[in-house]
Parts: C-alpha cells; sequence; structure tokens
C-alpha cells in the first residue's frame, strides 16, 4: 500500500521546518555526546553534534534542490537525490576508521566509531524530514550507550595475557606449575619457553595467562599483584581485553 503525502520528503520546506530539523539534530547529538564526554571518549560533545548536523544539513540541501516542477509525490523515491545520504554515510566512515585505534591484540574506539556512524544515520533522518524516526534513533541509541552499558560490562570477557619472571638458575631446577586460585576468575597458565638472563645466575621464565573476567577492571591488576607476592616479574602485558 503506498504511503502518504507526509511520510515522504516533503517538496517545498518552510523555514520553520528548517529551524526545526536543525534544533532537533543538535538536541540528539547533546544527548549522546554529553554521555560520550562523561565517559572521556575522543568523540565528544561538540564532535558528536557537528557529525549529526553535517548530515542534517546534507539532507536539507537535497531537500532544497528537488526540482518539484511537474513531479508527483510519489517519484521521488527512485531519484538520485538518494546519493546524498550514501555520500555522507561514506565520508563518516573515514572519521570512524580514524577513531580505532590497534595495539597489538587490543583494539579501541570501536563504539566511538559506531557512535558517530549512529549519529550520521540520525541526522539524515531528521534532514530528511523523518522527524520521529530520528527522534526514535537517538533515544535507543542513548539507550545503548548508557543503561545497556551496565549489562556489557557484566558479560564475561576472555582475557589472554604473557608474564616473565625471573628464576634462579639451578641445576636441575624444575619449571614452576603456576596455579592462581582467585576467584571468580581462574586462571590458566600455559608454559612457553625458557630464555637465559642477564647474567648466568638467572633465567627468564614465559607463561601465556588465560581467563574470563566481567566488570571495569580486565582482571589483570588482580592477576598481577598475585604474581608479584610470589616472584619476581620481568615483565606484565595484557594482549587482549573486551572492546
Amino acid at each position: 500500500m503506498p504511503g502518504t503525502t507526509s511520510e515522504l520528503m516533503a517538496l517545498n520546506i518552510s523555514w520553520l521546518d528548517i529551524a526545526l530539523r536543525l534544533v532537533l539534530v543538535i538536541a540528539a547529538g547533546a544527548l549522546i555526546g554529553i554521555n560520550r564526554q562523561i565517559g572521556g571518549h575522543a568523540a565528544g560533545f561538540r564532535t558528536t553534534i557537528l557529525v549529526g548536523l553535517a548530515a542534517c544539513l546534507m539532507m536539507i540541501q537535497a531537500n532544497l534542490l528537488l526540482s518539484a516542477s511537474g513531479r508527483s509525490p510519489q517519484s521521488f523515491s527512485s531519484m538520485d537525490i538518494l546519493r546524498f545520504p550514501l555520500g555522507v554515510l561514506t565520508g563518516v566512515g573515514f572519521i570512524g576508521g580514524g577513531a580505532i585505534l590497534r595495539r597489538g591484540d587490543l583494539v579501541t574506539g570501536v563504539t566511538t566509531a559506531a557512535t558517530l556512524w549512529i549519529m550520521t544515520a540520525i541526522g539524515l533522518c531528521i534532514g530528511g524530514g523523518q522527524l520521529i524516526v530520528g527522534c526514535a534513533g537517538a533515544a535507543i541509541a542513548f539507550l545503548v550507550l548508557s543503561p545497556l552499558k551496565w549489562f556489557d560490562r557484566r558479560i564475561p570477557r576472555r582475557q589472554r595475557a604473557h608474564v616473565v619472571i625471573e628464576l634462579p638458575r639451578e641445576t636441575g631446577a624444575v619449571i614452576p606449575l603456576i596455579e592462581a586460585p582467585l576467584e571468580p576468575a581462574r586462571y590458566l597458565f600455559r608454559f612457553v619457553g625458557k630464555t637465559m638472563g642477564p647474567t648466568s645466575v638467572v633465567d627468564y621464565i614465559s607463561y601465556d595467562v588465560h581467563w574470563q573476567h566481567a566488570g571495569d577492571d580486565s582482571g589483570g591488576t588482580r592477576l598481577l599483584t598475585f604474581l608479584q607476592e610470589r616472584y619476581t616479574i620481568v615483565s606484565f602485558e595484557v594482549q587482549s581485553t573486551g572492546i
């Protein structure tokens, strides 16, 4: 069943329509941006507003450039004007890619990139006149970034670390089988290898450690404290954490 005229992009928009769209997209960007700013993320209050505002302005521009002469409202769904949002989303992809950082196995900034992407979609909806859809998207995005974050932190994540300990070099010395009876996380140690230390009296013993942990802390601090109480730690590197 064909949609009504009110569900399609308006043929002619007034300055009041433009002002309403701009105010709504700024409010949506502020709502999401404050959440990111409080969390100390790279894309915070102003960045989120600017991304949504840019997308909104592009759709308003597309709306203003529509030629309404001799056309019915139903004819606009097949116009090349749909290239506007595709171009905007492609451009935001470069910004989002710059927000993602990788250091070894540790990847950060994925949620920030996704926030910029959803804010762009919200701006496109509001700029195109789909005010209810855009506002609903902003509300859902805020719920995902705020209340659902509490639930996300309580999902156990697989963690991995590489640790090197120093042991005295003794004839017939046995490689220690390390067990860390720490609850609720269960740390599993796997012997990797032994190398000579800088002096002739010590060896370096390497282990890979695997465990699962939920919460803000990856569980690495507790493990490091446990090891420091029993061994001389040469290096301790958490190689992967929950994103």
